[in-house]
Protein backbone atom coordinates (compact mmCIF):
# COMPACT_ATOMS: atom_id res chain seq x y z
CA UNK A 1 0.00 0.00 0.00
CA UNK A 2 1.26 3.45 -0.93
CA UNK A 3 1.58 5.41 2.32
CA UNK A 4 3.11 8.71 1.25
CA UNK A 5 3.12 10.47 -2.11
CA UNK A 6 5.27 13.55 -2.66
CA UNK A 7 4.52 16.18 -5.26
CA UNK A 8 8.18 16.13 -6.24
CA UNK A 9 11.22 14.02 -5.48
CA UNK A 10 14.60 15.60 -6.28
CA UNK A 11 17.64 13.39 -6.75
CA UNK A 12 20.84 15.19 -5.73
CA UNK A 13 21.73 18.11 -3.47
CA UNK A 14 24.32 20.04 -5.45
CA UNK A 15 23.79 23.47 -6.98
CA UNK A 16 21.01 22.28 -9.32
CA UNK A 17 19.09 20.31 -6.70
CA UNK A 18 19.12 23.20 -4.25
CA UNK A 19 18.02 25.67 -6.94
CA UNK A 20 15.08 23.36 -7.71
CA UNK A 21 14.07 23.03 -4.06
CA UNK A 22 14.23 26.78 -3.47
CA UNK A 23 12.14 27.50 -6.56
CA UNK A 24 9.49 25.02 -5.47
CA UNK A 25 9.26 26.74 -2.10
CA UNK A 26 8.91 30.07 -3.92
CA UNK A 27 5.90 28.56 -5.70
CA UNK A 28 4.37 27.47 -2.39
CA UNK A 29 5.14 23.79 -2.98
CA UNK A 30 6.60 22.33 0.21
CA UNK A 31 5.65 18.65 -0.04
CA UNK A 32 8.80 17.75 -1.92
CA UNK A 33 11.66 15.55 -0.80
CA UNK A 34 15.31 15.17 -1.77
CA UNK A 35 17.42 12.03 -1.90
CA UNK A 36 21.19 12.29 -1.49
CA UNK A 37 23.50 9.30 -1.99
CA UNK A 38 26.14 10.71 0.38
CA UNK A 39 26.04 11.78 3.99
CA UNK A 40 26.08 15.50 3.19
CA UNK A 41 25.11 18.00 0.51
CA UNK A 42 27.35 19.60 -2.10
CA UNK A 43 27.55 17.41 -5.20
CA UNK A 44 30.86 17.71 -7.04
CA UNK A 45 32.11 20.20 -4.43
CA UNK A 46 31.65 17.58 -1.73
CA UNK A 47 33.37 14.87 -3.78
CA UNK A 48 36.39 16.74 -5.15
CA UNK A 49 38.76 17.59 -2.31
CA UNK A 50 42.10 17.36 -4.10
CA UNK A 51 44.73 20.00 -3.24
CA UNK A 52 44.08 23.25 -5.05
CA UNK A 53 40.48 22.38 -6.01
CA UNK A 54 38.70 25.52 -7.13
CA UNK A 55 36.17 26.74 -9.66
CA UNK A 56 37.13 27.94 -13.13
CA UNK A 57 34.28 30.47 -13.14
CA UNK A 58 34.59 33.64 -10.99
CA UNK A 59 32.81 33.27 -7.65
CA UNK A 60 30.43 36.18 -8.18
CA UNK A 61 28.98 34.34 -11.19
CA UNK A 62 29.36 30.81 -9.82
CA UNK A 63 26.65 31.54 -7.25
CA UNK A 64 22.91 32.05 -7.36
CA UNK A 65 21.59 35.31 -8.74
CA UNK A 66 19.09 35.45 -5.86
CA UNK A 67 21.76 34.85 -3.21
CA UNK A 68 24.86 37.01 -3.84
CA UNK A 69 27.63 36.33 -1.35
CA UNK A 70 29.81 39.17 -0.07
CA UNK A 71 32.04 36.76 1.89
CA UNK A 72 34.00 35.34 -1.05
CA UNK A 73 37.68 35.40 -0.14
CA UNK A 74 38.99 35.22 -3.72
CA UNK A 75 37.77 36.16 -7.17
CA UNK A 76 37.97 32.45 -8.02
CA UNK A 77 37.00 30.50 -4.93
CA UNK A 78 38.51 27.32 -3.54
CA UNK A 79 36.46 24.16 -2.95
CA UNK A 80 36.07 24.60 0.84
CA UNK A 81 34.42 28.01 0.48
CA UNK A 82 32.19 26.89 -2.36
CA UNK A 83 30.97 24.08 -0.12
CA UNK A 84 30.56 26.64 2.66
CA UNK A 85 28.37 28.72 0.33
CA UNK A 86 26.23 25.71 -0.60
CA UNK A 87 25.61 24.99 3.08
CA UNK A 88 24.88 28.66 3.73
CA UNK A 89 22.17 28.61 1.05
CA UNK A 90 20.68 25.31 2.23
CA UNK A 91 20.47 26.59 5.81
CA UNK A 92 19.10 30.01 4.91
CA UNK A 93 16.30 28.58 2.77
CA UNK A 94 15.65 25.70 5.20
CA UNK A 95 16.23 22.94 2.68
CA UNK A 96 18.00 20.34 4.83
CA UNK A 97 14.81 19.13 6.62
CA UNK A 98 13.61 17.97 3.18
CA UNK A 99 16.66 15.74 2.59
CA UNK A 100 17.23 12.05 3.28
CA UNK A 101 20.94 11.23 3.25
CA UNK A 102 22.69 7.98 2.32
CA UNK A 103 19.87 7.26 -0.11
CA UNK A 104 21.28 6.30 -3.49
CA UNK A 105 18.79 5.91 -6.31
CA UNK A 106 18.70 2.37 -7.73
CA UNK A 107 15.52 2.45 -9.80
CA UNK A 108 12.72 4.73 -10.92
CA UNK A 109 9.61 3.15 -12.45
CA UNK A 110 6.67 5.05 -13.96
CA UNK A 111 3.32 3.67 -12.83
CA UNK A 112 0.98 4.59 -15.66
CA UNK A 113 -2.26 3.67 -13.92
CA UNK A 114 -1.45 5.61 -10.74
CA UNK A 115 0.39 8.40 -12.59
CA UNK A 116 3.25 8.11 -10.10
CA UNK A 117 6.97 7.39 -10.04
CA UNK A 118 8.05 4.54 -7.79
CA UNK A 119 11.56 5.19 -6.53
CA UNK A 120 13.85 2.59 -5.02
CA UNK A 121 17.15 3.20 -3.23
CA UNK A 122 20.09 0.87 -2.70
CA UNK A 123 19.21 0.39 0.98
CA UNK A 124 15.80 -1.03 0.06
CA UNK A 125 13.70 2.08 0.72
CA UNK A 126 10.76 2.92 -1.56
CA UNK A 127 9.31 6.35 -2.31
CA UNK A 128 6.38 7.54 -4.42
CA UNK A 129 6.15 10.87 -6.16
CA UNK A 130 3.99 12.59 -8.76
CA UNK A 131 6.98 14.24 -10.43
CA UNK A 132 10.65 13.28 -10.46
CA UNK A 133 13.60 15.67 -10.93
CA UNK A 134 17.10 14.32 -11.48
CA UNK A 135 19.78 16.78 -10.43
CA UNK A 136 22.69 14.37 -10.32
CA UNK A 137 25.16 16.43 -12.33
CA UNK A 138 27.86 15.19 -14.68
CA UNK A 139 31.14 15.33 -12.79
CA UNK A 140 30.86 12.71 -10.06
CA UNK A 141 31.59 9.31 -11.65
CA UNK A 142 35.39 9.08 -12.06
CA UNK A 143 36.62 7.65 -15.34
CA UNK A 144 39.90 5.70 -15.47
CA UNK A 145 40.93 4.36 -18.88
CA UNK A 146 41.61 0.64 -19.03
CA UNK A 147 45.39 0.92 -19.26
CA UNK A 148 47.04 -2.44 -19.78
CA UNK A 149 48.78 -3.60 -16.62
CA UNK A 150 47.41 -0.98 -14.23
CA UNK A 151 46.43 -3.72 -11.76
CA UNK A 152 50.08 -4.82 -11.33
CA UNK A 153 51.42 -1.42 -10.29
CA UNK A 154 53.05 -1.90 -6.88
CA UNK A 155 52.79 1.71 -5.73
CA UNK A 156 49.74 3.63 -4.56
CA UNK A 157 47.21 4.95 -7.07
CA UNK A 158 43.94 6.85 -7.00
CA UNK A 159 41.71 9.12 -9.09
CA UNK A 160 41.91 12.85 -8.37
CA UNK A 161 38.22 12.85 -7.38
CA UNK A 162 38.98 10.15 -4.79
CA UNK A 163 42.03 11.79 -3.29
CA UNK A 164 43.86 9.75 -0.65
CA UNK A 165 44.63 12.41 1.95
CA UNK A 166 46.26 9.82 4.21
CA UNK A 167 49.03 9.31 1.68
CA UNK A 168 52.07 11.57 1.95
CA UNK A 169 53.58 12.77 -1.33
CA UNK A 170 56.62 14.30 0.35
CA UNK A 171 59.79 13.53 -1.60
CA UNK A 172 57.94 10.86 -3.64
CA UNK A 173 58.10 10.28 -7.36
CA UNK A 174 54.57 11.08 -8.52
CA UNK A 175 53.11 10.29 -11.92
CA UNK A 176 50.04 12.22 -13.07
CA UNK A 177 48.07 10.78 -15.97
CA UNK A 178 46.12 13.65 -17.48
CA UNK A 179 46.57 17.40 -17.68
CA UNK A 180 43.11 18.93 -17.88
CA UNK A 181 40.96 20.97 -15.48
CA UNK A 182 41.63 19.09 -12.24
CA UNK A 183 45.28 18.37 -12.99
CA UNK A 184 46.22 22.01 -13.62
CA UNK A 185 44.87 22.81 -10.16
CA UNK A 186 46.52 20.09 -8.09
CA UNK A 187 49.86 19.75 -9.94
CA UNK A 188 51.17 23.13 -8.67
CA UNK A 189 50.23 22.04 -5.15
CA UNK A 190 51.86 18.60 -5.21
CA UNK A 191 54.93 20.05 -6.93
CA UNK A 192 55.61 21.95 -3.70
CA UNK A 193 56.24 18.72 -1.77
CA UNK A 194 56.92 15.87 -4.20
CA UNK A 195 60.47 14.87 -5.05
CA UNK A 196 59.58 14.54 -8.73
CA UNK A 197 56.41 14.99 -10.78
CA UNK A 198 55.93 13.40 -14.19
CA UNK A 199 52.89 14.55 -16.16
CA UNK A 200 51.71 12.18 -18.87
CA UNK A 201 50.03 14.49 -21.34
CA UNK A 202 47.79 13.13 -24.08
CA UNK A 203 47.25 16.51 -25.71
CA UNK A 204 48.01 20.10 -24.78
CA UNK A 205 45.34 22.52 -23.58
CA UNK A 206 44.76 26.15 -24.35
CA UNK A 207 45.12 28.05 -21.10
CA UNK A 208 44.63 31.63 -19.96
CA UNK A 209 45.67 33.29 -16.69
CA UNK A 210 43.00 33.67 -14.03
CA UNK A 211 44.51 36.88 -12.62
CA UNK A 212 43.13 35.69 -9.31
CA UNK A 213 43.50 37.70 -6.12
CA UNK A 214 42.03 37.96 -2.66
CA UNK A 215 39.27 40.48 -2.15
CA UNK A 216 40.25 43.35 0.11
CA UNK A 217 38.30 43.83 3.34
CA UNK A 218 37.05 47.24 2.20
CA UNK A 219 35.65 45.62 -0.98
CA UNK A 220 33.73 43.01 1.01
CA UNK A 221 32.52 45.65 3.45
CA UNK A 222 31.30 47.83 0.58
CA UNK A 223 29.19 45.11 -1.08
CA UNK A 224 27.73 44.13 2.30
CA UNK A 225 26.45 47.68 2.64
CA UNK A 226 25.51 48.03 -1.04
CA UNK A 227 24.40 44.58 -2.35
CA UNK A 228 23.45 46.10 -5.70
CA UNK A 229 27.15 46.54 -6.48
CA UNK A 230 27.74 42.81 -6.21
CA UNK A 231 24.78 42.10 -8.51
CA UNK A 232 26.14 44.59 -11.06
CA UNK A 233 29.58 43.00 -10.80
CA UNK A 234 28.02 39.58 -11.38
CA UNK A 235 26.15 40.86 -14.42
CA UNK A 236 29.36 42.33 -15.81
CA UNK A 237 31.12 38.95 -15.61
CA UNK A 238 28.10 37.27 -17.23
CA UNK A 239 28.13 39.71 -20.14
CA UNK A 240 31.88 39.24 -20.64
CA UNK A 241 31.33 35.48 -20.80
CA UNK A 242 28.64 36.01 -23.42
CA UNK A 243 31.05 38.15 -25.43
CA UNK A 244 33.36 35.12 -25.70
CA UNK A 245 30.63 32.99 -27.27
CA UNK A 246 31.60 33.83 -30.89
CA UNK A 247 34.77 31.81 -30.31
CA UNK A 248 32.61 28.72 -29.79
CA UNK A 249 31.55 28.97 -33.43
CA UNK A 250 33.61 27.91 -36.41
CA UNK A 251 35.15 30.88 -38.12
CA UNK A 252 35.89 34.07 -36.14
CA UNK A 253 39.53 33.21 -36.75
CA UNK A 254 40.79 36.74 -36.13
CA UNK A 255 39.45 36.76 -32.57
CA UNK A 256 40.65 33.20 -31.97
CA UNK A 257 44.10 34.07 -33.31
CA UNK A 258 44.41 37.00 -30.93
CA UNK A 259 43.57 34.90 -27.89
CA UNK A 260 45.73 31.97 -29.07
CA UNK A 261 48.64 34.41 -29.38
CA UNK A 262 47.99 35.54 -25.81
CA UNK A 263 47.96 31.92 -24.64
CA UNK A 264 51.30 31.22 -26.34
CA UNK A 265 52.76 34.38 -24.82
CA UNK A 266 51.55 33.18 -21.41
CA UNK A 267 53.47 29.93 -21.86
CA UNK A 268 56.67 31.63 -22.97
CA UNK A 269 56.51 34.09 -20.08
CA UNK A 270 57.11 31.16 -17.71
CA UNK A 271 58.68 28.32 -19.71
CA UNK A 272 62.11 28.97 -21.21
CA UNK A 273 62.85 25.49 -22.53
CA UNK A 274 61.82 25.46 -26.24
CA UNK A 275 61.09 21.72 -26.22
CA UNK A 276 58.66 22.07 -23.31
CA UNK A 277 57.04 25.11 -24.94
CA UNK A 278 56.35 23.06 -28.06
CA UNK A 279 54.74 20.32 -25.96
CA UNK A 280 52.37 22.84 -24.37
CA UNK A 281 51.02 24.47 -27.54
CA UNK A 282 47.88 22.69 -28.79
CA UNK A 283 47.49 21.59 -32.40
CA UNK A 284 43.73 22.22 -32.48
CA UNK A 285 41.86 25.56 -32.53
CA UNK A 286 41.09 27.30 -29.28
CA UNK A 287 37.65 26.36 -27.95
CA UNK A 288 37.46 22.90 -29.55
CA UNK A 289 38.26 21.47 -26.12
CA UNK A 290 37.66 23.02 -22.74
CA UNK A 291 39.73 26.20 -22.27
CA UNK A 292 41.56 26.12 -18.94
CA UNK A 293 42.47 28.90 -16.50
CA UNK A 294 45.41 28.92 -14.11
CA UNK A 295 47.95 31.36 -12.73
CA UNK A 296 50.17 28.63 -11.26
CA UNK A 297 50.39 25.72 -13.73
CA UNK A 298 53.09 27.02 -16.06
CA UNK A 299 55.29 28.32 -13.19
CA UNK A 300 55.04 24.82 -11.69
CA UNK A 301 56.17 23.23 -14.95
CA UNK A 302 59.20 25.51 -15.03
CA UNK A 303 60.62 23.80 -11.94
CA UNK A 304 63.44 21.31 -12.61
CA UNK A 305 61.73 18.40 -10.82
CA UNK A 306 58.51 18.68 -12.90
CA UNK A 307 58.46 17.02 -16.33
CA UNK A 308 55.91 16.94 -19.16
CA UNK A 309 55.87 13.65 -21.10
CA UNK A 310 53.88 13.76 -24.32
CA UNK A 311 54.61 10.22 -25.48
CA UNK A 312 51.55 7.95 -25.54
CA UNK A 313 51.27 5.41 -22.73
CA UNK A 314 51.77 1.82 -23.83
CA UNK A 315 51.14 0.13 -20.50
CA UNK A 316 51.55 0.36 -16.75
CA UNK A 317 53.84 -2.09 -14.98
CA UNK A 318 54.91 -2.81 -11.41
CA UNK A 319 57.37 0.11 -11.33
CA UNK A 320 55.43 2.76 -13.22
CA UNK A 321 54.57 3.77 -16.77
CA UNK A 322 56.10 2.71 -20.06
CA UNK A 323 55.46 4.75 -23.19
CA UNK A 324 54.97 3.46 -26.71
CA UNK A 325 58.50 4.60 -27.56
CA UNK A 326 59.80 2.23 -24.88
CA UNK A 327 60.73 4.77 -22.23
CA UNK A 328 60.24 3.54 -18.65
CA UNK A 329 59.14 6.05 -16.01
CA UNK A 330 59.40 4.75 -12.47
CA UNK A 331 57.04 6.34 -9.93
CA UNK A 332 55.97 5.70 -6.35
CA UNK A 333 52.44 7.06 -6.76
CA UNK A 334 50.09 7.29 -9.74
CA UNK A 335 47.33 9.89 -9.80
CA UNK A 336 44.66 9.53 -12.48
CA UNK A 337 43.43 12.95 -13.59
CA UNK A 338 41.38 11.34 -16.33
CA UNK A 339 38.03 13.04 -15.93
CA UNK A 340 34.51 11.76 -15.45
CA UNK A 341 31.88 9.66 -17.17
CA UNK A 342 29.66 12.40 -18.54
CA UNK A 343 27.87 10.52 -21.31
CA UNK A 344 25.54 8.67 -21.47
CA UNK A 345 23.60 10.72 -18.95
CA UNK A 346 22.13 8.88 -15.95
CA UNK A 347 24.14 5.89 -17.24
CA UNK A 348 24.10 3.98 -13.94
CA UNK A 349 20.41 4.40 -13.13
CA UNK A 350 17.55 2.03 -13.87
CA UNK A 351 14.84 4.41 -15.10
CA UNK A 352 11.74 2.92 -16.74
CA UNK A 353 9.10 4.99 -18.49
CA UNK A 354 5.83 4.13 -20.22
CA UNK A 355 5.29 0.44 -21.01
CA UNK A 356 8.42 -0.39 -19.03
CA UNK A 357 10.84 1.08 -21.59
CA UNK A 358 14.25 1.70 -20.03
CA UNK A 359 16.06 4.98 -20.51
CA UNK A 360 19.19 3.06 -21.48
CA UNK A 361 17.31 1.40 -24.35
CA UNK A 362 15.52 4.60 -25.29
CA UNK A 363 18.89 6.32 -25.56
CA UNK A 364 20.82 3.46 -27.14
CA UNK A 365 21.74 5.71 -30.08
CA UNK A 366 22.59 8.65 -27.86
CA UNK A 367 20.60 10.98 -25.61
CA UNK A 368 17.71 12.92 -27.12
CA UNK A 369 15.77 15.50 -25.15
CA UNK A 370 13.78 18.69 -25.21
CA UNK A 371 15.58 21.71 -23.76
CA UNK A 372 17.81 19.30 -21.84
CA UNK A 373 14.90 18.81 -19.45
CA UNK A 374 12.22 16.39 -20.71
CA UNK A 375 12.14 13.08 -22.59
CA UNK A 376 9.33 11.50 -24.60
CA UNK A 377 7.77 8.34 -23.08
CA UNK A 378 8.94 9.44 -19.63
CA UNK A 379 6.05 11.51 -18.21
CA UNK A 380 6.68 13.78 -15.22
CA UNK A 381 10.44 13.19 -15.43
CA UNK A 382 12.58 16.32 -15.52
CA UNK A 383 16.34 16.57 -15.80
CA UNK A 384 18.66 19.28 -14.61
CA UNK A 385 22.09 19.66 -16.26
CA UNK A 386 20.79 17.27 -18.88
CA UNK A 387 21.94 16.78 -22.48
CA UNK A 388 23.01 19.89 -24.37
CA UNK A 389 22.97 22.24 -21.40
CA UNK A 390 26.69 22.34 -20.63
CA UNK A 391 28.66 25.50 -21.48
CA UNK A 392 32.07 26.42 -22.79
CA UNK A 393 31.91 30.13 -22.09
CA UNK A 394 29.78 30.91 -19.02
CA UNK A 395 28.42 29.71 -15.67
CA UNK A 396 26.31 26.56 -15.43
CA UNK A 397 24.49 28.15 -12.46
CA UNK A 398 22.63 30.37 -14.94
CA UNK A 399 21.39 27.25 -16.74
CA UNK A 400 20.40 25.57 -13.47
CA UNK A 401 18.30 28.53 -12.36
CA UNK A 402 16.56 28.64 -15.76
CA UNK A 403 15.81 24.91 -15.59
CA UNK A 404 14.47 25.17 -12.03
CA UNK A 405 12.09 27.95 -13.07
CA UNK A 406 10.89 25.97 -16.09
CA UNK A 407 10.40 22.71 -14.20
CA UNK A 408 8.56 24.46 -11.38
CA UNK A 409 5.94 25.62 -13.90
CA UNK A 410 5.36 21.99 -14.88
CA UNK A 411 5.27 20.77 -11.29
CA UNK A 412 2.77 23.51 -10.42
CA UNK A 413 0.36 22.11 -13.00
CA UNK A 414 0.43 18.75 -11.27
CA UNK A 415 0.37 20.30 -7.80
CA UNK A 416 -2.72 22.37 -8.70
CA UNK A 417 -4.32 19.23 -10.22
CA UNK A 418 -4.60 20.94 -13.60
CA UNK A 419 -3.21 17.70 -15.01
CA UNK A 420 -1.78 14.42 -13.72
CA UNK A 421 0.99 13.86 -16.25
CA UNK A 422 3.13 15.95 -18.60
CA UNK A 423 4.99 14.37 -21.50
CA UNK A 424 6.81 16.14 -24.31
CA UNK A 425 5.49 15.32 -27.78
CA UNK A 426 7.75 13.10 -29.86
CA UNK A 427 7.71 15.38 -32.90
CA UNK A 428 8.58 18.42 -30.78
CA UNK A 429 11.50 16.59 -29.21
CA UNK A 430 12.73 15.30 -32.58
CA UNK A 431 12.57 18.76 -34.15
CA UNK A 432 14.43 20.27 -31.20
CA UNK A 433 17.11 17.57 -31.24
CA UNK A 434 17.62 17.99 -34.99
CA UNK A 435 17.88 21.76 -34.64
CA UNK A 436 20.35 21.50 -31.76
CA UNK A 437 22.66 19.02 -33.49
CA UNK A 438 22.51 21.00 -36.73
CA UNK A 439 23.68 24.09 -34.89
CA UNK A 440 26.32 22.14 -32.99
CA UNK A 441 27.75 20.83 -36.25
CA UNK A 442 28.76 24.42 -36.98
CA UNK A 443 30.46 24.92 -33.63
CA UNK A 444 34.17 24.68 -32.92
CA UNK A 445 33.63 21.50 -30.85
CA UNK A 446 32.87 19.63 -34.06
CA UNK A 447 36.26 20.34 -35.64
CA UNK A 448 38.14 17.58 -33.82
CA UNK A 449 37.50 13.84 -33.75
CA UNK A 450 37.75 13.14 -30.04
CA UNK A 451 36.88 15.13 -26.93
CA UNK A 452 34.66 14.72 -23.90
CA UNK A 453 32.12 16.92 -25.70
CA UNK A 454 31.51 14.33 -28.46
CA UNK A 455 29.90 10.88 -28.49
CA UNK A 456 30.90 7.90 -30.61
CA UNK A 457 28.14 8.56 -33.16
CA UNK A 458 29.54 12.03 -33.87
CA UNK A 459 26.82 13.96 -32.04
CA UNK A 460 27.66 16.52 -29.38
CA UNK A 461 25.41 15.54 -26.45
CA UNK A 462 26.88 17.83 -23.81
CA UNK A 463 26.93 21.42 -24.96
CA UNK A 464 24.33 24.11 -25.55
CA UNK A 465 24.77 25.69 -29.01
CA UNK A 466 23.88 29.23 -28.00
CA UNK A 467 24.35 31.93 -25.40
CA UNK A 468 22.92 31.57 -21.90
CA UNK A 469 20.52 34.44 -22.55
CA UNK A 470 18.97 32.46 -25.42
CA UNK A 471 18.46 29.45 -23.15
CA UNK A 472 16.91 31.66 -20.46
CA UNK A 473 14.53 33.10 -23.05
CA UNK A 474 13.51 29.69 -24.40
CA UNK A 475 12.85 28.29 -20.92
CA UNK A 476 11.17 31.36 -19.44
CA UNK A 477 7.65 30.18 -20.21
CA UNK A 478 6.52 26.60 -20.85
CA UNK A 479 4.88 26.22 -24.25
CA UNK A 480 2.06 23.89 -23.28
CA UNK A 481 1.31 22.97 -26.87
CA UNK A 482 4.65 21.12 -26.86
CA UNK A 483 3.30 18.62 -24.33
CA UNK A 484 0.71 15.91 -23.89
CA UNK A 485 -1.22 16.79 -20.72
CA UNK A 486 -3.15 13.96 -19.08
CA UNK A 487 -6.26 14.75 -17.05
Amino acid sequence: MIKKVYTTLIIGTGFSGLAMAIKLKDEGITDFHMLEKAKDIGGTWRENTYPGAECDIPSALYSYSFEPYPEWEYKWSMQPQILEYINHVANKYEIKPHISFNKELSRAIWKEQEKLWEIGTTDGSTYYTKTLVTAVGQLHHPSIPDFKGKEVFEGSSFHSAQWDHSLSLKNKKVGVIGNAASAVQFIPEIAKIAGEVKIFQRSANWMLPKLDRAYKEWEKSLVRKMPLLLKLYRQNIWLKGGALFPMMKQGNNWLRSIIQFRCKRFIKDHIKDPETVDKLIPTYPLGAKRVLFSDTYYPALAQPHVHVIDESIDHINARGVQTKLGAQHDVDILIYATGFKTNPFLFNLDIQGKNGISLKKHWKNGPTNYLGITIDQFPNLFMMYGPNTNLGHNSIIIMSEAQAAYISQCVKQVYDQTCTAIEVKKDILTAYHTETQSRLNKMIWNTIDKSWYKSENGNIPNNWPGRTMEYCRRTKQVQWDDFILSD
